[in-house]
């Protein structure tokens, strides 16, 4: 269990896939590394390019991953796009007793979960400008078969309107990914509003 008071050092961020919450978080992460930390999620899915495994994400096997989830070792997990995720609670435990702000990338679902878990923390959601944006996105991975974006976009549906039940909305409109980076700086509480 985490204690109420260091939930507010916790951030949940969410948005559909392809939103750019990766992008943002490891600029903020960057540009603070003394005081932010991204909680790496372990994970049943290949590396994409250039992910490497314990800096981008934990890559296990199901076995080795539903051994994760029997020994209670995440606080949160589940099954999207036919592969397993997860947050290792020592992802976030060790993060804040060096009080550091930690950020967990979690779909709308896993951020639903999280609510419930640990409520006291800052739930963020990351919002396309358009549904079309988010189309440009997904295409310019070239990690996605064209089913692969339209399952994703039709999923994307989903959670846009689940938006309304988050803390904040940070809109990361195309070119102009400053603004957003901004924007969650300041919910983080590292710099104040202009």
């Amino acid at each position: 269990m985490i204690e109420k008071d260091k939930q507010s050092n916790i951030f949940i961020i969410s948005g559909p896939s392809g939103v750019g919450k990766d992008t943002l978080m490891d600029i903020v992460a960057n540009n603070h590394p003394d005081t932010v930390h991204i909680a790496i999620t372990a994970t049943t899915r290949k590396p994409r390019t250039n992910e490497l495994n314990g800096i981008n994400h934990y890559f296990y096997n199901e076995t080795k991953f539903k051994n994760l989830i029997n020994q209670n070792l995440l606080i949160e997990w589940a099954k999207v796009y036919d592969n397993f995720y997860g947050v290792p609670y020592s992802e976030i435990t060790n993060n804040l007793n060096l009080d550091k702000k930690v950020l967990l990338r979690v779909d709308v679902q896993g951020a639903k979960r999280l609510k419930k878990i640990i409520p006291h923390s800052i739930f963020i959601f990351i919002n396309p400008e358009s549904e079309d944006d988010l189309m440009l996105r997904l295409k310019k991975r070239h990690e996605n078969s064209d089913v692969d974006i339209q399952n994703r976009i039709k999923e994307s549906r989903k959670e846009i309107k689940e938006a309304d039940w988050f803390d904040y909305i940070v809109v990361n409109y195309p070119d102009k990914i400053d603004k957003a980076v901004e924007e969650l700086t300041i919910l983080l509480g590292l710099i104040k509003w202009k």
